[in-house]
């Protein structure tokens, strides 16, 4: 496996990567409580059967296209073809490095790419003098949750309004690179 800097996609190389998804037995549950002005969430794991799918359509892979323009995106590699990506880019107005996307293909999961990929972002954004790296899930998504979390990534913020999906909640992740 080869991790390079990816180049401008263009067709969609994840239209035939199998499931694009996740399917869990467990997913983050969120609660609120507010008192005397203040208020507090509570993320509490809970058994629960969770699956979700999509497709990325051409407005979505211009929108990624853009930031992989930037330059801080990188692919992995099988013998010159794409099997996953991770695209990020840097924000010069909080200095961090956002991860924007990432996908691998159904058949090369769980042989270490995502974590080859993650390292090579954190590589980035410490070559670009970033503070932190950002990236965003959803609650359901628990195998993500946990990846994230072996990497070094805590959960750091939430909205409860980003989806329209009102099971799915916005959990921000973040790893300090200082």
């Amino acid at each position: 496996m080869e991790i390079k800097k990816l180049e401008r996609l263009n067709s969609n190389p994840a239209a035939d990567w199998g499931y694009n998804g996740y399917i869990t037995d467990r997913i983050y549950s969120v609660s609120s409580i507010e008192y005397s002005g203040s208020f507090e969430f509570i993320l509490k794991e809970k058994n629960m059967s969770y699956s979700k799918q999509w497709e990325t359509n051409d407005d979505e892979l211009e929108t990624l296209n853009d930031c992989i323009e930037k330059g801080n995106s990188f692919g992995a590699y099988h013998n010159g073809q794409l099997t996953g990506w991770i695209i990020g880019e840097r924000r010069e107005w909080n200095n961090s490095f956002y991860i924007e996307n990432i996908l691998i293909r159904e058949d090369y999961r769980r042989q270490g790419i995502g974590i080859q990929l993650i390292k090579s972002a954190i590589k980035e954004a410490r070559r670009s003098g970033c503070r932190v790296i950002e990236l965003e899930t959803q609650n359901t998504n628990y195998p993500a949750i946990q990846f994230y979390r072996r990497m070094g990534f805590n959960i750091t913020g939430l909205n409860t309004r980003l989806y329209a999906d009102s099971d799915e909640i916005a959990l921000y992740m973040t790893l300090d690179l200082e």
